[in-house]
């Protein structure tokens, strides 16, 4: 494990995104950040900065700085803003460090100058993620945490926010060392029947060994098969829309956006490239992508077109194909199309606003779908169907019955790939176990399996992985 503590330097950063608004946050951490702060800013009721309390706000000037300039020099200067100013006293602060934010107006102009003026005074400029990395070196935060924050950051949905916010509670954490120290447990007692075999001593019985190896394997299971469902969250599911041309794909898109994005006209051929917009939906975010008519054609670019709802299809996790209820004679052509040959899709059949109710019910006589479910009639003009058709989207993209509740949601990749190595080494060691192997082997596996639930938390890790998890960050976090 790397050691905690940061870097003896003291550092900035602008902690608020890019562009105009109305405030903008300089953020400076480190054992110096007073000593260096009041090289530029000033309390308006003339309290040294030193002497400020803990957490408490303060109206201040904030000045241009260089080495030479002290506090009390200030007063002769012109401000570059006012501003508030917090301190926070370490251990108590988002790094464990000193810390002081200058919330100043969110000018970029502003915060150019005031973060001049902190690298004048003796800063450092943050690279990314060094405020959170630091947190982490200091034991605010354990790795899954740090994580947890980039992922809240990142966040695009109500249902992924929760689930980052899990994760930057130590939901993640408390499970992870509850099944490090069970592995690690068995271990210790393993080994020490190891120590003692001559005495013929049994610290661990085979079948408790077995029980809580099979036990962990669930539990590494059961994370690993949300991990599909975490996908979706930090991703956003891809439902692609199909069909002949002029059967109503953009009508249906722009339906279920709430808007008119794609042009809608009689005319074939209208959509030539692929149109994609992104829908809050079932508490999760999903890609919407309109595609080019399918039919033969010697036009250039709506062949093109085509070609992208080829590549758009193979990436797709659920395909709504449109057939015009009125035509069905194209029907089953669209299900010869090797590409369409899937089994994750809905078909609709739009335009039942043109048929009578008899004709609508004998809709579903004509088809014979490859999942056996029924083919859904919809109108794109009256709204008829549409409804059903958001649910069955819930159904077929598993966001049904994703609640903030459930037990923890793996949505990191390399959290997965973590899990998916601790499962190879509990599958060795029950396999050992099963054939008699000699406990030494079964050791080596155990211990493969707790050191890897502990590179999750970041108990075991490298710098190479550090750098690469906090490179993702903003500069002021």
């Amino acid at each position: 494990m790397l050691n905690a503590g940061g870097s003896g330097d003291t550092i900035c950063a602008v902690a608020t995104p890019v562009g105009e608004g109305g405030i903008g946050i300089i953020r400076i951490s480190g054992p110096e950040t007073l000593s260096i702060a009041s090289r530029f800013i000033r309390i308006r009721s003339g309290i040294p900065l030193c002497e400020i309390e803990s957490h408490h706000l303060y109206l201040a000037d904030i000045f241009r700085a260089d080495v030479s300039t002290t506090e009390a020099s200030l007063r002769f200067q012109t401000p570059i803003d006012e501003a508030l100013v917090v301190y926070m006293r370490a251990p108590r602060s988002y790094t464990a460090e000193d810390v002081l934010e200058v919330h100043a107006h969110g000018s970029q102009a502003v915060l150019a100058m005031i973060t001049e003026s902190c690298l004048q005074a003796g800063c450092r400029l943050a690279t990314p993620g060094e405020f959170t990395r630091r947190a982490f070196l200091n034991g605010r935060l354990d790795l899954s945490q740090a994580e947890g924050v980039l992922a809240t950051i990142k966040a695009t949905s109500e249902q992924s926010l929760a689930i980052a916010q899990r994760h930057l509670r130590g939901d993640l954490k408390q499970e992870v060392d509850l099944l490090r120290s069970r592995l690690l447990a068995m271990l210790a007692h393993l080994e020490a029947g190891i120590d003692f075999v001559e005495e013929d001593i049994e610290f661990v019985g085979r079948d408790e060994l077995k029980k809580v190896l099979r036990e962990t394997a669930d539990v590494v299971d059961a994370a690993l098969n949300s991990s599909r469902t975490g996908r979706i969250l930090r991703e956003g599911a891809r439902v692609v829309i199909v069909g002949r041309p002029n059967v109503g794909k953009s009508s249906l898109l722009n339906r279920l956006l709430g808007e008119s994005r794609a042009i809608v006209t009689d005319t074939p051929g209208t959509t030539r490239d692929l149109i994609e917009e992104t829908v809050h939906f079932g508490g999760a975010t999903l890609s919407l992508v309109d595609t080019a008519g399918l039919r033969e054609t010697t036009d250039a670019i709506e062949r093109e077109g085509i070609r992208r709802t080829e590549a758009a299809v193979r990436d797709a996790d659920l395909l709504i194909i449109v057939i015009d209820a009125t035509d069905l004679g194209q029907a089953a052509p669209m299900f010869d199309i090797p590409m369409l040959d899937r089994g994750n899709m809905v078909v609709a059949l739009n335009k039942i606003d043109l048929l009578t109710p008899g004709q609508v019910a004998d809709l579903s006589d004509h088809f014979s779908l490859p999942d056996g479910a029924a083919p859904l009639p919809i109108s794109t003009v009256t709204g008829e169907g549409l409804k059903t058709l958001r649910e069955i989207i819930k159904d077929r993209v598993g966001l049904r019955g994703l609640e903030p509740s459930q037990s923890v949601t793996i949505t990191n990749i390399r959290h997965q790939e973590i899990l998916l190595r601790c499962r190879d080494y509990l599958t060795k060691a029950l396999e050992s176990i099963a054939s008699d192997t000699h406990p030494e082997c079964v050791a080596v596996d155990l211990r493969g399996a707790a050191d890897t639930l502990g590179e999750i938390t970041g108990v075991i890790t490298s710098d190479e992985v550090l750098h690469r998890i906090f490179s993702q960050f903003c500069i002021g976090k």
